[in-house]
């Protein structure tokens, strides 16, 4: 990775190939493509998410994601290569643990809503899950390490703890919550009391 870019309109994607990170040219429609572009663009949401108001902790962790995610990005550019270590999902394990220990167990399903920063949030959750099903249908073709998938599975299911963390946190000091699904379930557990 030690060439940097210079040009950036290069003209050489113009047929419908774009060149990997060893020199290799492969269609624009490639499955390995496909899978750089969505973690491409759940980095990207999680850019917007970053530039709303949120705990510290909360903004650490995010950019954090965000280097490994571009790790993640230059290991499918380079066939065979490894960038994204264990350690990385080690690390999404622990904040998953830390994050969720602070919020009440869920009773009901929560609709993707609330806050605008938990709305975000649960956007880069539903774009981490359609990375992780594009890099699932590459390794389905090429040889792949476990490493990415579980990356993007373990941070799918993090995203949707900080929505729920996000939703807690509001910047006039009151406390928010989820906002649950009205499902038939709970509404006649509703009216039978």
């Amino acid at each position: 990775m030690a060439n940097r870019l210079t040009q950036i309109a290069t003209r050489t994607g113009d047929n419908g190939t774009t060149g990997l990170g060893d020199n290799t040219r492969v269609s624009k429609n490639s499955l390995r493509v496909h899978a750089m572009g969505e973690v491409d663009e759940l980095n990207s949401h999680i850019g917007v998410l970053l530039c709303e108001v949120m705990p510290d902790a909360v903004r650490s962790l995010l950019v954090e994601i965000q280097h490994q995610l571009f790790n993640l990005g230059g290991e499918l550019s380079i066939p065979g290569y490894e960038l994204l270590k264990a350690e990385a999902v080690a690390g999404l394990d622990a904040a998953l643990e830390e994050h969720n220990a602070t919020l009440p167990r869920l009773q009901e399903f929560i609709l993707p809503a609330g806050t605008r920063t938990a709305s975000l949030a649960h956007v880069c959750r539903t774009v981490a899950r359609r990375a992780e099903r594009a890099v699932v249908a590459l390794g389905n073709e090429e040889a792949l390490k476990d490493t990415p998938r579980q990356y993007l599975n373990r941070l799918s299911d993090l995203m949707f703890v900080l929505s729920r963390v996000l939703n807690r946190h509001r910047t006039d000091g009151t406390v928010g919550d989820d906002v649950y699904w009205k499902s038939e379930r709970m509404a006649q557990a509703g009216s039978s009391t």
